[in-house]
Order: structure tokens, then sequence, then C-alpha cells
């Protein structure tokens, strides 16, 4: 390489490293190379610089927006036995991971008994939604109303829904696996309230609708919160058996017969 060849390579990995260009800071000699034993148009070799800077920096975003999700790494589309769900929950499912239900801030809700798989789809469904370039946040709702009556307290409620509410889907998990009570009933339904119609609610539960009134408490509420759900929404109903149960009595059966 002539010297005044380095002297170019150097002052534009200067340039490159001012304008964050990391990316092209590493590809652009060995694509320089390519470029020329190909005949390359100068067009083309910016072109594919660009395209490689581009990517890095989606998979990065990507990365960012799992980690900040707070998603279990593991519960992805992949890892989930759809086929065992049904028909019209594999057709659902293949529908919502387009996103298309969370860019109308539709919600989706999954029914089914312990051990189903609702959170695990829901979360293949958030993971999905992320690689789409959509903001997922994913918790439980224990956890959740306990942060909100917290921030209640603390007179920053008001920041905690904003900050929410900069998640294109809000992942619920287990709503009604505990009792609470009337203060953390109220901020929940607030939280319901102000996503409503404002952007997507997935939630998991246990319980039948009819049985809600076990968590806010008041008819009346219980009645407002369904609706603020219901309207715009999808329902997953997983009437299968337990998936752990399945895989206890798998491995029973086989250490009796080894």
């Amino acid at each position: 390489m002539t010297t005044n060849m380095q002297t170019v390579q150097a002052r534009l990995i200067t340039h490159l490293k001012e304008l964050h260009l990391p990316t092209f800071r590493e590809r652009f000699s060995d694509l320089a190379e390519q470029a020329r034993n190909e005949d390359a148009s100068f067009e083309a070799y910016l072109l594919a610089l660009c395209e490689e800077e581009s990517e890095e920096r989606r998979l990065n975003r990507i990365e960012r927006m799992v980690r900040e999700s707070q998603l279990p790494r593991e519960k992805t589309l992949e890892a989930l036995d759809l086929k065992r769900m049904g028909r019209k929950v594999g057709l659902q499912v293949r529908t919502l991971v387009q996103g298309d239900s969370v860019d109308r801030r539709e919600n989706v809700l999954a029914f089914g008994n312990p051990g189903s798989g609702k959170t695990h789809l829901l979360c293949a469904i958030g993971h999905e939604l992320i690689q789409g370039g959509r903001r997922v946040y994913f918790t439980t709702c224990s956890l959740l109303v306990q942060q909100l009556l917290r921030a209640k307290q603390d007179l920053r409620l008001e920041r905690l829904l904003k900050r929410l509410a900069r998640c294109d889907a809000l992942i619920i998990d287990d709503i009604g696996y505990v009792q609470h009570d009337r203060d953390e009933m109220e901020v929940l339904f607030t939280l319901f309230a102000e996503r409503y119609e404002r952007g997507s609610v997935l939630l998991t539960s246990n319980l039948p609708f009819s049985k809600w009134e076990r968590i806010f408490k008041d008819p009346m509420t219980t009645a407002a919160a369904i609706d603020r759900l219901v309207h715009h929404s999808v329902i997953l109903e997983l009437n299968i058996s337990s998936y752990r149960m399945e895989h206890a009595k798998a491995r029973k059966g086989k250490a009796e017969t080894e």
C-alpha cells in the first residue's frame, strides 16, 4: 500500500469515527478490494457499505429492545410447540406476529389453565413484534401493580404511565393469579384506562371474565375494565392440558420402563 493510500485511509477512519459509522470503518477496506476485483461502480460500493451499516444498526437496535423489554429470551416462537395449541390459535398467532393488530392498538387476551403455554405464547409474539421494530415490555401483573402503587405513593404515577405509554405492546402475565387490594386494583384500572385505544395490552389469565370481580372487587369497575380490554381485542383460548404436567408424566413413564 502506498504512503498516499495509507494517508487517505487514516483520514477516512478519522472522519468515520467522527460520523459514528463503525461498520463503514471496519468494512470499507475489504469492500473496496472486493469492488475493485469485481469492477463494481462507486455507487455499488457505497450501496454495499450503507447496507452493511444499516443492517448492523438494525441488529443492535433489536438487541437493545429485547434487553429493555424484559422478555424471557428462551420463550421464542421457534421454541414453542404451536401445533399443540390447535389450528385456530395457530392461525391467530401467525396474524398477530405481523404486528398490524398492535399498530391498530388492539389487545390480545390469552386464557387457559395453568401450564397451557399462555406466557410462552405471548412472549413469542412479543419477540416477533420486536423483530418488526415495535417496542414491547413484559412484566407479571403482581410486579406491575406494585410498581404502579409505589409510583402513586411517590407522586410519580403519571410519569410511570407516560413511560409505559412509549411501549407499543405491554405484556402483563398472570392477571388474577394473586388477589389485589383496592388500592392496587385502582392503579391497575388506571393503567387500562390510560392505554385504552392508545396502546396494546397483551395479557394472560387463568380466570374467565365471569370471575374477574375477584381482581377488581367492584362489579362496575370490573365491567368497565373488561369493556376497555375486550373492545378492539383478539382472544386466544388455550383449552389444553398443562404442558408441564404432560412432561412430568412422560418423564415418570420413561423412568418406570427403565
